[in-house]
């Protein structure tokens, strides 16, 4: 019994010791918060969607406090809340350049060739583990809808051709799309880069066009036409770098033979009367 008594005594003697010193450590080493960091999160969307470049919305209002980030940084948020925010911290609004979902390829139900009909899940993951939906190519759109699935705002529709549609009004570059598709077809780009390429098809010439009538040929013109570098042949396939520098023009895409690399402006794959440039007709996407 006095054994009992002397241990119950040495494990409340260390439990009081532990809690003093982590008293003690809280009051010296805990670190202030900012009081405004609650307010700033609360007025954000709370959407935790990443488009902004952090892991969350709380991240993201920390960025604001410590003046890494702007206000407009945040895609999700309407330009009312972007100036509430700024007005909030005192802190000039910024201006962001309006990111969008592109998609590399065309090759829809009337482009691409099929082989067979698929029955299987109805899923471009599932589709993707036991060959391409019945497509005969394996680097396209599979078509099936895991991006619209996967996008959380509304901002992807699936066409009559089996094409995903992005909504450059409603698309908040979140990438939530560039992760659901299993063919790595999305990319994050600025709305204002308008010459995309719509396929990714690494084969050339006849070999390309067999499984997609919009497939590029790797002809090269769109690369010979374009100012500078702004466009290099790698792999078969245009490389658009708009770092490179020079200023493009509907006219770097106007000879291509396949429509694979387009003029975009607005959503891609609407409807737009052809162009006629050059003396052929071209017809411009969005």
């Amino acid at each position: 019994m006095e054994l009992l008594l002397v241990a119950a005594g040495i494990m409340a003697g260390l439990g009081f010791a532990f809690g003093l010193i982590l008293a003690v450590a809280y009051r010296f080493l805990r670190v202030q918060e900012d009081p405004r960091l609650g307010l700033v999160e609360a007025a954000l969307p709370g959407s935790n969607c990443g488009a902004c470049g952090q892991p969350g919305c709380r991240a993201f209002a920390e960025t604001l406090l410590s003046g890494e980030s702007k206000p407009s940084g945040c895609s999700v948020s309407s330009p009312e809340a972007v100036e509430r925010i700024a007005d909030m911290l005192g802190v000039d609004a910024g201006q962001a350049i309006k990111r969008v979902a592109r998609l590399h390829c065309a090759g829809g139900k009337a482009q691409a060739l099929n082989f067979a009909e698929y029955q299987g899940v109805s899923s471009c993951a599932g589709a993707g583990l036991v060959g391409s939906a019945g497509k005969s190519c394996t680097w396209g759109c599979i078509g099936l809808g895991d991006c619209e699935t996967a996008c959380t705002f509304g901002a992807i529709g699936m066409n009559d051709n089996g094409l995903p549609v992005v909504s450059v009004d409603k698309c908040t570059a979140c990438g939530d799309c560039v992760v659901a598709c299993p063919r790595d077809l999305f990319e994050i780009l600025p709305a204002d880069q308008h010459v995309l390429v719509q396929c990714s098809v690494p084969l050339s010439g006849a070999d390309a066009t067999a499984l997609c009538t919009v497939a590029c040929d790797a002809c090269g013109r769109c690369a010979q036409d374009a100012p500078g570098k702004l466009i290099v042949m790698h792999g078969n396939l245009p490389v658009v770098d708009y770092a490179a520098g020079g200023a493009a023009s509907p006219m770097v895409v106007a000879r291509c033979p396949t429509g694979a690399i387009q003029w975009v402006v607005g959503d891609q794959f609407q409807e737009q009367a052809p162009l006629r440039v050059g003396g052929r007709q071209h017809a411009p996407v969005g």
